[in-house]
């Protein structure tokens, strides 16, 4: 198997090898007893080192010692006095502290939030695993070096970037020139079906949060009824993502009461987002990226960790639509993550698979 690992190199002689193995990540794994038979092995050229918690802290605080990219650690051990001094002593290095168990446990995922660890994994280390301790790692430097300063309060020059392919920008506005002109036939019709049926505007607009937070119009053919928005408070038992509307992130109804006829079968065939190919041309949006949020969604984002989504560029389909769209499954940490890995591995090839898929997820299963 092979790994795409960006972790520090870690030269270590060994007996039987010659010449030193290098290691490309560094994990510190912490039980409640060290010496243990496996406590310095190797997989896939990652090192772990089995020790106590009272024995990483000392690691950490050791200048000599070279930084472990990672700290794994059980339910067993979270508990422990010492767990306060490990968050501090990670922490300054830009450590990231992940719970750990074999399968799936949600009072461990539970505990992972009130300890503050950085995450919870279970299963096992995969390539995508590894990546997301590069991302954390850079968070937490990150975060580090700006100090205690809230995210949306930064200069915009002084926000980070990502790196975008090279042409990204030439060619949205390539494809979306031209789908707009053959697709204009289309438009008319649907503007004359969307009149006909109920009263209200043809466009639905409204403003949402795209690239490092930028507010701008976004443009919709109308499939709901007219005032659908003031709604919101009398639906919000019905949130797909929870109960309280007013304490969740996002905000989608299975079945949605306010939907037309018509409005159904725009949203069906997502033929209703044919206007955000304007969006593109103009230079709000890209065809890949990530969702743009309503105001009243993106306010909630706003936390260092689930910021970083918008670094990217806003996007009429991306890596949430072709997996998640249309399943009623979901949840909000499940975009959020899927969101953070486009931003973090956007590409013209990675692009032109997302767009190649988005066209059998048009046709979802489920109507939300």
């Amino acid at each position: 198997m092979e790994l795409a690992l960006q972790g520090p190199a870690i030269a270590l002689d060994t007996p039987n090898t010659k010449p030193a193995v290098v290691y490309t990540n560094y994990i510190l794994r912490i039980a409640n007893q060290s010496g243990l038979s496996d406590a310095d092995c190797d997989l896939e050229h990652i090192l772990f080192s089995t020790v106590t918690l009272r024995e990483a802290i000392s690691r950490l605080e050791s200048d000599d010692d070279a930084p472990p990219d990672a700290i794994i650690i059980g339910p067993e051990c979270a508990g422990a006095d010492a767990m306060a001094e490990l968050r501090t002593s990670a922490r300054e290095r830009a450590i990231p502290i992940i719970l750990y168990t074999p399968k799936y446990d949600k009072t461990v995922k539970s505990i992972a939030f009130s300890i503050t660890a950085d995450d919870y994994h279970y299963g096992a280390i995969t390539p995508a695993f590894l990546r997301r301790l590069s991302f954390l790692k850079k968070l937490k430097t990150y975060k580090n070096e700006r100090g205690n300063k809230p995210y949306t309060t930064r200069p915009v020059d002084q926000v980070p970037h990502i790196e975008l392919w090279t042409m990204k920008r030439a060619f949205d506005i390539l494809i979306s020139g031209t789908a707009l002109l053959i697709l204009l036939p289309i438009c008319v019709l649907i503007a004359l079906i969307i009149k006909l049926e109920s009263k209200g505007p043809i466009f639905y607009i409204s403003k949402r949060a795209g690239t490092g937070y930028r507010i701008f119009n976004f443009y919709k053919f109308r499939t709901m009824r007219d005032g659908a928005d003031s709604e919101l408070s009398k639906l919000a038992h019905l949130n797909q993502y929870g109960e309280n509307a007013a304490d969740g992130v996002f905000f989608k109804i299975k079945d949605d009461p306010r939907i037309t006829k018509f409005g159904h079968f725009l949203r069906n065939t997502s033929l209703d987002e044919i206007p955000q190919l304007f969006n593109v041309l103009i230079g709000d949006m890209s065809l890949v990226g990530n969702r743009p949020l309503p105001l009243y969604e993106a306010e909630k984002l706003t936390r260092d960790q689930i910021a970083w989504r918008f670094l990217a560029p806003a996007g009429i389909t991306g890596l949430w639509q072709i997996t998640k769209r249309g399943k009623d499954n979901m949840s909000p940490d499940e975009r959020i993550a899927l969101d953070m890995e486009y931003a973090m591995r956007n590409s013209f090839w990675l692009d032109m698979k997302i767009l190649l898929s988005t066209f059998p997820a048009l046709l979802q299963k489920e109507k939300v």
